[in-house]
């Protein structure tokens, strides 16, 4: 089953897995490209780096699905846009913690928060952004 089969409020621990396993994934490309963009003086600081990042994405990914959920649930509003904009807020602040910058963690609470508004606006209102046309 994908994110959007388990029903908005319910299933958390499922929904949170899912979440965490996406972020996971792109931390791991994302530090792949990193490590050959960048490269380490050592195998030790690539596999430092690759680890790293990829654990700050994984955590994102489980503080963005519980956050949604138990928002969903506390809220009695399972399928409003808000309860994504503040689980997308609560990983840009986690964020911000792990960088010790409260610019960084604003930055990432309104980016974050807003994109993960719209990302649910999209999938209620059926919104395509690729695709063929509709005739």
């Amino acid at each position: 089953m994908g994110y959007w089969d388990v029903p908005e409020g319910t299933g958390c621990v499922e929904k949170t897995w899912i979440t965490t396993k996406l972020a996971t994934a792109l931390g791991l490309v994302g530090s792949a490209y990193h490590i050959v963009a960048f490269q380490p003086d050592s195998a030790l600081a690539a596999v430092q780096r690759a680890t790293s990042t990829t654990v700050t994405m994984a955590t994102l990914g489980a503080v963005f699905g519980m956050a949604t959920c138990l928002t969903a649930q506390a809220r009695e509003a399972p399928d409003d846009p808000l309860n994504y904009f503040i689980g997308g807020c609560t990983s840009g602040i986690f964020l911000g913690a792990r960088t010790h910058s409260a610019i960084t963690g604003t930055s990432a609470c309104l980016g974050l928060g807003t994109l993960a508004f719209f990302t649910k606006v999209s999938k209620v209102e059926g919104w395509r952004l690729v695709g063929p046309p509709k005739l």
